[in-house]
């Protein structure tokens, strides 16, 4: 009877189209249940830790009710749903000697449609925009998922000045500024402390121009709170609105924040806020907290995860993101000492 079970739920999530056709709370609702049914009989990692919790699916009515795996786990576990050959591994930046997190990524084409779809949503088709992506700190590195997006994204763009710009700043003020002035829609995707070198070395007054970045100064410069990076920046590009990107490696699909820090994610992928002081407490909307994550498009690794990141959710689906947890690689849930 097990085996059937685990059958028959297997033979529905590998149909991809329930996921990403999602339209009404309810169908999400629905579906993120059977992914829970699906990865507690199917991922051996989340099955221990959701026994350790003594959550069975029985027991769980309420996507409130899943439990969500500490993002930690990916640093140390083989976080599968199943038994396919692995396509690639994608892999988090790090200090030197420190752990990385790890995604074994059992089938590419599912996140492909998920980024592809998710951009769409918010944005239209790629087709219409030249991508230009300045982001150095993740090309010195293999692994990137977000590379492996942008790149996919560049190709699909099928736009000639479309790519990746690394050290040249010259050639891409040169580029930006004769696409922005052809009314070329163009999207700059950057990593934020490239993006202010680049406004600290040229001005621009761009009109058709979509900045966005993708966070962090990988410590190449002080961290700056969101709204003085973003005055910055809107500053040096001359642009009304700074748009923003909250992806990580252990997930499959993306949020995107078109201005105000405000994000919204695709119709397959939902932010809830646990109690800081309690992992396994929910709490309301407008409190903050930290970030638990569901992203069904993760079907084939782990679709509930609990980050490390503070934000606070908004009744409208949006929300922000505040910061990160003080000593967030040993925060999260008290069973991963276990």
């Amino acid at each position: 009877m097990v085996a059937l079970f685990i059958l028959s739920t297997f033979a529905i999530m590998q149909n991809t189209n329930d996921i990403f056709n999602i339209e009404t709370d309810a169908e999400f609702n629905s579906l993120a249940l059977e992914v829970f049914k699906f990865q507690f009989e199917n991922n051996p990692v989340y099955r221990s830790f959701c026994d350790l919790l003594y959550k069975h699916p029985s027991d769980v009515n309420r996507i409130e009710e899943i439990p969500f795996l500490p993002i930690q786990f990916f640093k140390s576990h083989r976080v599968v749903s199943n038994e396919r050959l692995i396509e690639t591994t994608f892999s988090s930046s790090g200090t030197t000697g420190s752990t990385t997190s790890k995604h074994y990524v059992s089938d590419l084409d599912i996140y492909r449609k998920s980024f592809t779809k998710g951009f769409e949503f918010f944005y239209g088709n790629i087709e219409n925009y030249t991508v230009i992506a300045l982001l150095p700190s993740y090309l010195e590195r293999e692994g990137s998922s977000l590379i492996y997006m942008v790149d996919v994204l560049i190709k699909a763009s099928n736009h000639p000045k479309s790519g990746f710009y690394l050290n040249n700043l010259s050639e891409l003020k040169d580029t930006l500024t004769a696409l922005d002035a052809q009314g070329q829609k163009v999207l700059l995707i950057g990593v934020s402390f490239a993006l202010l070198d680049l406004v600290e070395t040229y001005q621009f007054n761009l009109k058709n121009t979509i900045v966005m970045e993708t966070g962090g100064m990988k410590g190449r410069r002080k961290e700056l709170v969101r709204e003085e990076l973003h005055a910055m920046l809107k500053q040096g590009f001359g642009v009304k609105d700074i748009h923003s990107e909250y992806g990580m490696t252990e997930l499959l699909s993306q949020a995107y924040s078109k201005e105000n820090g405000l994000f919204e994610g695709p119709k397959w992928m939902r932010l809830l806020t646990r109690d800081p002081e309690d992992a396994l407490t929910i709490l309301p909307k407008n409190k903050t907290g930290g970030i638990n994550v569901i992203d069904l498009a993760n079907i084939n690794s782990c679709s509930f995860i609990a980050t490390q990141d503070l934000g606070k959710t908004h009744p409208n689906g949006r929300f922000e993101v505040i910061g990160r947890f003080d000593n967030s690689d040993i925060r999260g849930c008290n069973l991963m000492v276990l």
